[in-house]
C-alpha cells in the first residue's frame, strides 16, 4: 500500500471534507465527524431526487422485525465494507487514491442503483466518505480501516431504518 501523504498524491476528492477525515488520528471524533459528513448531505441529496424525480423507484427495506433493523444497521454496514475494502485494494494497485475514492463511491452508487434508481443517486455520496476513511484508516491498520468506516456506515443506515422500523419515517 502505498503512503498516502499530500506529497505522494492523496488529497481529498471533495475539498469540502474535514481535515479529520484524510489524518488516521482521532478514530471516534472521525467517525462522528465521517457520519455527520456523509448523513447531512445525503438527506438533502435525497430530499433533492423526491422532489425532482418524485417517480423514480425508492428503496423499499422490510424493517418489520428488530433483527431487520440489526440487520440494516450492523450486518449490512460490515459486510458492504468488507466488499468496499476488496475493490479499494485492487483499485489502488491501479490507479491514484482520488480516482479510486471516486471509482469505488460511483460503484455503490451503481450498484445501489440496480435495486433502486433513486437511491444510487443519494448513496454515492455517504460511498464517497466510507471510502476516503477506509484509504486513510488504512494507513494506520486493516482492522482501523474496516471498523472506522463501518461505524460511519452503520451510523449512517440506523437512523433512517430505525425511524421506519418505528413508523415515523416513509
Amino acid at each position: 500500500m502505498q503512503e498516502l501523504s499530500a506529497d505522494r498524491g492523496w488529497s481529498p476528492p471533495v475539498t469540502v471534507l474535514p481535515r479529520v477525515l484524510l489524518e488516521p488520528a482521532r478514530p471516534v471524533r472521525a467517525i462522528l465527524l465521517g457520519w455527520l459528513t456523509a448523513f447531512i448531505p445525503s438527506i438533502l441529496l435525497s430530499a433533492l431526487v423526491a422532489t425532482l424525480l418524485p417517480n423514480l423507484g425508492q428503496p423499499q427495506l422490510p424493517l418489520g422485525t428488530g433483527m431487520a433493523l440489526v440487520l440494516v444497521a450492523v450486518g449490512a454496514p460490515v459486510i458492504e465494507t468488507l466488499i468496499m475494502a476488496a475493490a479499494l485494494a485492487g483499485l489502488l494497485r491501479v490507479m491514484p487514491p482520488t480516482a479510486a475514492v471516486l471509482a469505488s463511491s460511483a460503484g455503490w452508487g451503481i450498484a445501489h442503483s440496480l435495486a433502486a434508481p433513486a437511491w444510487g443517486l443519494v448513496i454515492w455520496w455517504p460511498f464517497l466518505v466510507f471510502s476516503v476513511l477506509y484509504v486513510t484508516w488504512r494507513q494506520h491498520s486493516l482492522f482501523a480501516a474496516l471498523a472506522v468506516p463501518a461505524s460511519v456506515h452503520g451510523l449512517q443506515n440506523f437512523v433512517p431504518a430505525a425511524l421506519v422500523y418505528s413508523g415515523l419515517g416513509a
